[in-house]
């Protein structure tokens, strides 16, 4: 039987595209076989079973055949490049072009994702600067301010027309010609928040409760869709509600309420190291940034094309990022999606050169520090972490922590404060 034959048509680090063909005799044999077991399995009047000719079964289950025929060659297509190749897949491959015709070999391509692998050559000699924000009184207010702003409580006003800090609740409800098309709909929105279109916004500042316009509101010229910019529709606004917010006092009891410390200065204090403390892991964090930047750079570190598309997809699943808005956000995020793969790619590869990876012992040694820190048992939180499937991202971050150990270990880290 004349053998199935292929080539590599494409590749990167991380794919292979393959153009295969597959000869009509071996297409014949996987016909013959396919008859011969529908032939077996068939109920077909006035024949006994396994009984019905073969053109009658042909006829029959063409459609069935011809699936069975193809998913063979396709099967063994697949199960002969693995054989044959030293490839390292990450899932079934794609089947595409497929061109299927009576007569005539089978020919299609197949994408195969694979796992990357590429070699990180230069990883000393740069200069990095760790630079963290000073904590200053007024960011320690501000924190106080967003607190209080959390405990706030609304009192509703009578008689007043909205403005800027106002909690409202409203009605709009579409006009054509006049007349509400569909039901109003319910707002609860606080002014001078960005909540609601300047347009509606400047309309409800006209109002005092009880009081309803119709008029033509614009959307934005910087609206999202940019379809939709400048777009006019007509409407009715009934305002219902108006109120205040009101602020808790600074005092033992808010302290207290917040956190059950015994002072506002108690919480202040509270504050700053907590401040302190995510400016050190966002200098952290800009210090590894820069870190991968140079990595990529001077080795010249690819972004896969296929690994791109697969954390776009992610990201978009994980914004819930509708079709209609898939090209925009392809553009804002194609580029973060690019040092993604980049970071993940250096990172492994470093891993692998330098056995970097987390060992069985630092994992156990980790769990039990967060247990201990739970309040909980050690094997408790290890059996909940493997129930839920996070044992990989526990070990996935201690390897990076001890990649980028060693990789600032080679290089020079100028403090800088801010």
């Amino acid at each position: 039987m004349t053998e199935i034959t292929y080539e590599t048509t494409d590749q990167d680090v991380a794919s292979r595209s393959l153009a295969v063909t597959v000869p009509v005799d071996h297409l014949a044999a996987a016909e013959r076989r396919a008859v011969q077991t529908y032939a077996k399995r068939a109920r077909l009047p006035g024949f006994r079973k396994g009984r019905a000719p073969e053109p009658v079964v042909r006829r029959k289950f063409s459609a069935e055949i011809r699936q069975a025929v193809l998913e063979d060659a396709l099967q063994s297509s697949w199960k002969q490049i693995l054989a044959d190749t030293e490839l390292k897949p990450t899932g079934d491959p794609q089947v595409r072009d497929v061109s299927f015709e009576e007569g005539k070999p089978l020919t299609f391509s197949l994408l195969v994702e694979v796992v990357p692998s590429i070699e990180i050559t230069t990883t000393d000699g740069f200069t990095f600067t760790r630079s963290a924000e000073s904590v200053t009184d007024d960011a320690i207010e501000e924190q106080l301010t967003q607190l209080q702003d959390r405990k706030a409580t609304w009192s509703p006003l009578d008689g007043v027309r909205p403005k800027d800090g106002h909690l409202v609740s409203v009605t709009v409800a579409n006009l054509t010609d006049g007349e509400p098309v569909g039901e109003a709909a319910p707002h609860s929105l606080e002014i001078g928040k960005g909540q609601a279109i300047p347009d509606l916004e400047e309309k409800i500042l006209t109002l005092l409760p009880g009081e309803t316009i119709d008029a033509e509101v614009r959307l934005p010229e910087d609206h999202p869709d940019e379809a939709r910019r400048g777009e006019a529709r007509q409407v009715r606004v009934t305002l219902h509600e108006v109120k205040e917010k009101l602020l808790p006092e600074l005092d033992e009891a808010f302290a207290a309420d917040i956190g059950k410390f015994d002072s506002i200065a108690a919480l202040r204090t509270a504050i700053r190291e907590d401040l302190e403390a995510e400016a050190t892991r966002s200098a952290e964090a800009g210090l590894r940034e820069q870190l991968i930047q140079k990595l990529a750079e001077a080795n010249a570190v690819p972004a896969p094309p296929t690994l791109v598309r697969r954390v776009m997809a992610a990201y978009a699943e994980g914004y819930q990022i509708q079709a209609e808005q898939a090209e925009m956000f392809a553009k804002s995020f194609g580029p973060v999606a690019e040092m993604q793969v980049k970071r993940e790619l250096i990172l492994d590869a470093v891993m692998t050169a330098q056995n970097l990876r987390a060992t069985e012992e630092e994992i156990d040694a980790r769990v039990s520090e967060l247990a201990a820190a739970r309040g909980l048992e050690a094997g408790k939180l290890y059996a909940e972490l493997e129930q839920a499937k996070r044992l990989g991202e526990l070990e996935r971050q201690i390897s990076e922590e001890k990649c980028f150990a060693w990789l600032l270990e080679q290089n020079t880290v100028t403090e800088v404060e801010g």
